[in-house]
């Protein structure tokens, strides 16, 4: 089975299944030297993990994380870096009786029809908790970018129909986006989703939203030609998060109904440096980064776990049935979202910069 490694230096591979004994990952082409501590992971997995709020599943992970190789003295060796976070908390009672009855939404049925032999419990590998190695290995992207003064950010921008309605700063997302369960920037508008978010769930639904990451300081040059343009690697790794039904650049959709001429970023000089007046372009050109902010949008769908009833086929009976689910969901997944965007945005970037020559692929060098 193919599919579960992402990049093409900067290589990541995850496994593991949701009640399975763990998860984690492999990390490969990291260089040499570069200072990593669990902590470093630690701090990332907490903003990923269920239980934090109201709005994400109460299932209680702490998600503890172990670094099994490729680090020593407390430095990267150049070597496949394999971590593992143990599943603590997982109930499977709930899907002994829906074994053979695939869930609306989920990707049981596809499974069932692929491969015949799945782990059904809590979705088993196309469960949300696949995205624990994937987050680990962002925290190590991000690292590497910092040392190149790349920065990476994310906020949720709309939840349950509730949208963030006016520009929000750099500052605004780092200062604010922590501080709420919606991981939103603009404060009111959060307390609004929030309301929105919980108000579906006391009806026994789910709502859907849009997240948005941002790559700062971004070198001019990253991408390449044709089939390996930046922006189509940023679109596969956004949409190999189960979630995501959907990926914009820059102004995305809104461009279509603009003209040429409001639509084209006008190139200027500041301060002796190329930049665009604009960036409806999304920091990307041809396939290649133009200096500016790499601004994308993911389009998040509604958890398919939800209260009410649903129908759907017994597969052993070849039956029609309704089912009700029963068990720990998220009422939006946004907020836990925003870190697993941000680590794909940032394995994405680590790739390319390494891809280009602007990271040593050997030894790890900070930045000028």
């Amino acid at each position: 089975m193919s599919g579960n490694t992402f990049g093409k230096i900067f290589r990541v591979t995850t496994y593991g299944e949701s009640h399975g004994q763990a998860v984690g990952l492999v990390v490969d082409g990291v260089p040499a030297g570069m200072p990593l501590a669990e902590a470093d992971i630690q701090k990332e997995l907490d903003r990923r993990r269920p239980g934090q709020s109201l709005l994400t599943s109460p299932r209680q992970e702490q998600d503890q994380v172990e670094i099994l190789s490729g680090v020593f003295q407390g430095k990267t060796l150049g070597m496949p870096i394999s971590m593992v976070v143990r599943n603590v908390d997982a109930d499977s009672n709930p899907y002994e009786d829906i074994k053979n009855t695939p869930r609306p939404g989920h990707a049981d049925l596809t499974y069932w029809q692929k491969f015949g032999h799945v782990d059904y419990r809590g979705g088993g590998r196309a469960s949300a908790r696949e995205t624990v190695g994937r987050v680990a290995a962002g925290a190590v992207a991000k690292k590497l970018l910092a040392a190149q003064g790349v920065e990476i950010i994310g906020h949720t921008v709309e939840a349950a129909g509730v949208a963030v309605e006016r520009e929000v700063s750099p500052e605004e997302i780092r200062r604010n986006v922590e501080g709420n369960p919606m991981r939103c920037a603009d404060l009111a508008a959060a307390e609004h989703m929030k309301k929105a978010v919980l108000d579906a769930a006391k009806d026994g639904d789910t709502t859907g939203g849009v997240v948005e990451v941002i790559a700062l300081n971004v070198p001019a040059g990253l991408g390449e030609p044709v089939f390996d343009k930046i922006n189509a690697e940023i679109a596969h790794a956004m949409m190999s998060i189960g979630a995501v039904k959907a990926v914009e650049i820059g102004a995305g959709k809104k461009l279509a109904k603009m003209r040429g001429s409001e639509a084209n970023d006008q190139i200027i000089l500041k301060k002796g440096k190329i930049e665009t007046k604009t960036n409806l372009a999304g920091g990307i050109l041809g396939g290649i980064s133009n200096g500016m902010p790499i601004v994308v949008d993911v389009t998040v769908k509604p958890p398919s776990s939800i209260a009410k009833p649903q129908h759907t086929v017994d597969l052993e009976k070849m039956e029609a049935t309704e089912m009700r689910l029963r068990g720990r969901f998220d009422p939006n997944l946004c907020p836990r979202v925003v870190p697993v965007a941000e680590a794909m945005l940032a394995i994405v970037m680590a790739d390319h910069m390494i891809r280009a020559g602007k990271i040593n692929p050997d030894r790890f060098q900070q930045g000028s």
